[in-house]
C-alpha cells in the first residue's frame, strides 16, 4: 500500500494599513494559464523523508527564490480531496512579491507532440487582503487563513 502524499507549505502575512494581508503564489504552466479564481495557493511542495517545516521552507525558497525565518505558526494539517495531506506553517514576514523568482519544471508541450517545454513553478505571486484571499486561493487550503486569523485573535 502506497503512502498518501503529503506538501508543506508556508502563508505569508504581514500588517498593512487596511489589515493583514496574504502572500499567495500561482501555478505557472499552461494548465493554469488562465485561471485565477481558486487557482492561487501557499508556496508548497511534495515531501518524504524530511520534516514538515524543512520541506516547507526548502519549497518556498524554490518557488519564490526568497529565504523565510522566524517565529513560525505550526498550523492544522488539511487533507485535500485527492487524499494529500498539506502541513502549513505561518510566519509573519514582508517580500516584493513582483521580485519572485521560481524555479522550473520540464512538461511535454503540446500534450503528444514530443516535444518538453519548460515552465516557472509559479508564474506569480501577490499579496491578498482577506476578501481577495478567498477569492483567489484553492479551497482546500482557506482553513490554513481562517485558522491563522483565530490563532491570532483577529475577526
Amino acid at each position: 500500500m502506497s503512502k498518501a502524499k503529503q506538501s508543506a507549505g508556508i502563508l505569508l502575512y504581514r500588517r498593512g494599513d487596511a489589515g493583514l494581508e496574504f502572500f499567495l503564489v500561482h501555478p505557472g504552466g499552461p494548465f493554469w494559464k488562465n485561471k485565477d479564481a481558486g487557482a492561487w495557493s501557499i508556496p508548497k511542495g511534495e515531501f518524504e523523508t524530511e520534516d514538515a517545516l524543512t520541506a516547507a521552507s526548502r519549497e518556498f525558497k524554490e518557488e519564490t527564490g526568497f529565504d523565510c525565518d522566524g517565529e513560525f505558526i505550526e498550523l492544522q494539517p488539511l487533507k485535500q480531496r485527492s487524499g494529500k495531506m498539506i502541513y502549513a506553517f505561518a510566519l509573519e514576514q514582508d517580500l516584493d512579491a513582483s521580485a519572485v523568482r521560481s524555479n522550473e519544471f520540464e512538461i511535454e508541450w503540446p500534450p503528444r507532440s514530443g516535444k518538453k517545454k519548460s515552465f516557472p513553478e509559479v508564474d506569480k505571486a501577490g499579496w491578498f487582503s482577506y476578501a481577495a484571499a478567498k477569492e483567489k486561493i484553492l479551497p482546500g487550503q482557506w482553513a490554513f487563513i481562517e485558522e491563522l486569523l483565530e490563532l491570532l485573535g483577529v475577526t
